[in-house]
């Protein structure tokens, strides 16, 4: 077995005991830093910045220099796989990315292939190995990918949307076409997700940002169809280890109980939904991320503190909680508030692992 100084996040996806909650932040490499945007400048944009590894590793380890969290993030983005299938990714200042082909019918989709990792997207890989090389096995590495149905909805729209459409279109009066796109993604995935753990990633995310704009029987059948189809094509385990797999959707508190049933080892939960009854729902079959709403971090430190309180006694005492946020962190959050919301946590937690 690999040996890692900190392991705490690892025992707490797999329900083992801690002796306090582990802390992690979505977008905890990012915006928020001055460090990182003295990086974005001289990468020059964004996607050189994902595609140089060396840069990327840099990018994940300065949230790490500063804040005592208990995971690193891979610096990337969930677009890699589309970028990878030859859709023409570019980012258009203010709006997000955007494809010059989207792909909307089934010729478009027929094209499509199954990127290999080692290859198109080895850069990712590269970024993997370095960052474990860098982490001297101080704490675990995350790697993820966007789901399914959240990638088709930027292929389909052609990028970032409101009202989703196109995809919505492409659903209902073409839903063969749909299940083929979103089963070609499903092993993309699948091999990305594997070539990530392969390279060194211990333990991996799904991050299924627009399956809540979907109706209950929709998400069944259009998001949650294939993230079970990746969950079962996982490799679990890595380097004398379980690799964990933790699956998150947004707005998706209704289904929590569903989601539990796919054999992902946790769900990353949102604000919207109250800890206690997540875990009433999955009924301690999973570990739970989560679940602070990320603009609590533009309260004072005091307020914080409060929250990560509420929180932590929303979750109860036991073991199969990962502190999070609900979201990513804003880019215009002040880094302080972040350290005032990671310190209360490891000072409040420890009373809930006794």
């Amino acid at each position: 077995m690999s040996t890692l100084q900190n392991d705490l996040y690892l025992r707490a996806l797999l329900r083992e005991p801690t002796e306090r909650t582990p802390i992690w932040m979505m977008r905890q490499a990012g915006r928020y830093l001055p460090e990182y945007r003295e990086i974005r400048k001289e990468a020059g944009d964004f996607m050189t910045l994902c595609k140089n590894p060396e840069l990327a590793c840099e990018v994940t380890m300065q949230p790490l220099r500063r804040f005592p969290l208990d995971a690193a993030i891979l610096f990337s983005d969930i677009l890699t796989i589309p970028d990878a299938m030859g859709l023409g990714l570019y980012f258009e200042a203010g709006e997000g990315p955007k494809f010059e082909r989207p792909v909307r019918d089934l010729a478009a989709i027929n094209k499509l292939g199954v990127p290999d990792p080692e290859q198109e997207l080895g850069y990712v890989m590269n970024a993997v190995r370095t960052i474990r090389r860098e982490l001297k096995g101080s704490v675990p590495l995350i790697g993820f990918s966007g789901s399914p149905w959240t990638l088709a909805t930027y292929m389909v729209e052609g990028g970032s949307t409101k009202n989703f459409s196109e995809v919505k279109k492409l659903m209902f009066a073409e839903p063969q076409a749909m299940h083929k796109l979103l089963d070609t993604l499903a092993q993309s995935v699948t091999s990305y997700l594997n070539a990530q753990i392969a390279a060194g990633a211990q333990a991996v995310m799904v991050f299924d940002t627009w399956g809540g704009v979907l109706s209950p029987r929709d998400y069944r059948e259009f998001s949650l169809r294939y993230m079970q189809q990746i969950v079962d094509g996982l490799t679990r385990e890595n380097e004398g280890r379980r690799v964990p797999v933790t699956l998150f959707t947004k707005n998706a508190g209704p289904w929590l109980d569903e989601m539990a049933k796919t054999g992902a080892d946790a769900l990353g939960v949102d604000w919207t939904t109250d800890l206690a009854d997540a875990r009433k729902l999955v009924q301690d079959k999973v570990a739970l991320q989560g679940n602070m709403d990320p603009s609590m971090l533009y309260a004072s430190p005091a307020r914080i503190e409060e929250e990560v309180a509420t929180i932590l006694a929303s979750y109860g005492h036991g073991h199969g909680h990962v502190f999070n946020l609900g979201h990513g962190i804003h880019p215009q959050v002040d880094p302080d508030h972040a350290a005032a919301f990671i310190e209360a946590v490891h000072k409040l937690s420890p009373a809930y692992h006794r």
